[in-house]
């Protein structure tokens, strides 16, 4: 068995797989981490490898320090992954959507594929048939979105994650609700429909924390899967055994 954590900017993933089935999954606070996974640890005992991907704040140290008799395995840019990075900053590419794109390019072969990765940040990854890493594009989250209409402004309320009742809000707090959830959907299928009128043989991947939150609400089919992450880093870790 593998446990997989990914360490992102505002929590962290944790999932226990046995090849490609993943048999259990939890969410918990930069806090709680360290007593999450003795728990997990003790309640599968055949835990016998660990793979780590972090953007956050934590890095090998901390988990070696755990003093379990899992070995810990660190997923960075000098691993091995299925793809040539055609990044003009390779080095500033980060690990999480490294880890994407590997899980696109062994799930979805010989195809041009749009990875979508919808949380703190909305990152938008594109690996072309013959698999190469082309980029993307960054742009902010939902959360971040409301909390930049009520820091950056002197009356403007800061906002919990609501479906807008309508597109043309009749309140200040109905007109923000539209202005976030349908401009991130707007976004997000403007996105794919140019790289759908650019391309051929094309799927795209949505992910991430609101990933469900947000399907419903695009126009795009897409493949909608919140545990992309999560099963692409144990591909990841398997590809780097192999």
């Amino acid at each position: 068995m593998l446990l997989v954590i990914d360490v992102g900017n505002t929590q962290i993933k944790l999932a226990v797989f046995e090849h490609d089935t993943m048999l259990f999954k939890e969410i918990t606070s930069y806090a709680a981490w360290q007593n999450t996974i003795k728990k997990i640890l003790k309640n599968f005992e055949k835990i016998e490898n660990c793979v780590v991907a972090s953007v956050g704040k934590l890095n090998i140290e901390d988990f070696l320090a755990l003093n379990s008799n899992v070995k810990i395995h660190f997923i960075s840019k000098e691993s091995k992954f299925p793809f040539q990075n055609l990044y003009a900053t390779p080095n500033t590419l980060g690990i999480d959507r490294m880890i994407l794109a590997t899980g696109a390019v062994l799930q979805y072969p010989r195809k041009n594929r749009l990875v979508i990765d919808v949380g703190t940040c909305v990152t938008y990854d594109f690996i072309d048939e013959n698999d190469n890493y082309l980029g993307g594009a960054i742009s902010p989250g939902i959360r971040l979105r409301y909390e930049a209409l009520h820091n950056y402004t002197a009356k403007l309320p800061l906002l919990s994650i609501e479906r807008p009742e309508k597109l043309i809000g009749n309140s200040t707090n109905q007109s923000i609700h539209s202005g976030v959830i349908n401009g991130i959907a707007m976004e997000i299928d403007g996105f794919i429909n140019s790289n759908l009128h650019q391309n051929d043989n094309f799927i795209i991947i949505l992910t991430g924390g609101d990933a469900d939150f947000l399907a419903e609400r695009l126009k795009n089919t897409i493949f909608a899967n919140s545990n992309f992450l999560l099963e692409s880093l144990n591909q990841t870790f398997q590809y780097n055994q192999q």
